[in-house]
C-alpha cells in the first residue's frame, strides 16, 4: 500500500461524508426502528458510554475505512469506477459479513437491512467522493 499515493483530501471529505449520513442514518431515518430492534431505549443510549468517546471513536473507524478504501481503488478510476469498486466492498464484502453474524446472533433481519444498507451507502458514497476527488 503506497500511501503517498493516497489523496489524503479526499480520504478525509470521505470519513465526514461517511459520518454525517450515519447521523442521518441512525437518527431520523431508522433511529427510532434500530433502537427497537436492538432493545434500546433513549435513556440507555444517554447513560452508556461518553459522546466524545463513542463519536470520536467511531470516526477513527470511518477514517480507517476511507484510508483503506482509499488504497484499494486504483488511481484514474473515477468517480464512476471508484462508486463501483466501493459498492462492490460494501455489497460483497461487508452486508454479508454483517448477514452472516447476524444470522447466527439470531438478530432480526430488519436490523440487518438498517446496518448493512447504511454501509452498502457509506462505502458507495466514500467510492464517489474518493474517484472525483482523486
Amino acid at each position: 500500500m503506497d500511501l503517498a499515493a493516497i489523496d489524503w483530501v479526499a480520504v478525509v471529505v470521505a470519513a465526514v461524508s461517511a459520518f454525517v449520513i450515519g447521523g442521518v442514518w441512525y437518527g431520523p431515518i431508522f433511529g427510532k426502528r434500530w433502537q427497537s430492534y436492538l432493545g434500546l431505549s433513549d435513556e440507555d443510549l444517554q447513560g452508556s458510554g461518553h459522546p466524545a468517546v463513542i463519536f470520536g471513536s467511531a470516526f477513527l473507524l470511518t477514517l480507517v475505512q476511507a484510508v483503506f478504501l482509499a488504497a484499494i481503488i486504483p488511481a484514474g478510476s473515477g468517480m464512476g469506477g471508484a462508486t463501483v469498486q466501493a459498492l462492490v466492498v460494501g455489497v460483497g464484502f461487508v452486508a454479508t459479513a454483517f448477514g452472516i453474524n447476524y444470522l447466527f446472533s439470531r438478530h432480526p433481519k430488519g436490523l440487518w437491512g438498517i446496518d448493512a444498507g447504511y454501509n452498502v451507502v457509506q462505502f458507495g458514497v466514500m467510492g464517489a467522493i474518493i474517484g472525483a476527488l482523486g
